[in-house]
């Protein structure tokens, strides 16, 4: 796996990364922290939920720039977000983690709820502001295949967006994994359904 893997469409990107491997290096320490990705959002460059549907701004630069690398910002006064970038450099998108399963490295805390949700996950690996701009293939982030393929991932509205047209269903999650977020029962299978420029659903297929 490499940077490549990134430079490309960011809602296919934010489906393949559901089940990859990320390992975070603790950057004092140096002790590795593996998890696997479990649910992620999509947010591409004209998508009026991103940073980036006003254009270029200080703030969401790195949306803009090179591919496999982290998109870190900090929300509510609070909560930081672990981002990846995605598309060819120039062309605006980005990955949030919502969701990982802690794998190695946590020890006696280690719960499958230990880093459901994206400000939970930031704060139990010490994300921080700093880590804004980081490489995903070396150093402190780093993103693996190890071939494991989730049997099932279903697709839901993304947390906290209301209306929006056209309707973009853009939350993937490893289906029944015990590490994800909440999810409501009517979440659709992903399989079942085309992959195509809004994942062909209709707002009616979520009652």
């Amino acid at each position: 796996m490499d940077a490549s893997f990134f430079e490309r469409d960011t809602v296919v990107v934010a489906r393949e990364l559901v089940g990859k491997i990320l390992i975070v290096r603790d950057s004092k320490t140096k002790k590795k922290y593996k998890t696997r990705i479990v649910e992620t959002e999509a947010y591409r460059g004209e998508d009026p939920a991103s940073h980036s549907a006003r254009g270029w701004t200080k703030r969401c630069a790195p949306m803009f720039e090179e591919p496999a690398r982290t998109y870190v910002y900090f929300i509510y006064g609070m909560y930081q977000m672990l981002n990846f970038v995605t598309e060819p450099d120039g062309i605006a998108g980005a990955v949030l983690i919502r969701a990982l399963d802690p794998l190695t490295g946590f020890g006696a805390e280690k719960t499958h709820k230990l880093l459901n949700g994206p400000g939970k996950l930031c704060r139990e690996l010490g994300i921080v502001a700093d880590d804004n701009r980081k490489p995903l293939m070396k150093g402190r982030f780093q993103v693996q295949d190890d071939g494991v393929v989730p049997e099932l991932i279903r697709v839901t509205p993304r947390v906290g967006i209301r209306e929006e047209k056209p309707f973009r269903p853009w939350r993937f999650i490893w289906a029944g994994h015990p590490a994800v977020s909440k999810v409501k029962e009517n979440a659709v299978i992903l399989d079942e359904i085309f992959l195509g420029e809004t994942l062909s659903i209709k707002k009616a297929d979520f009652p």
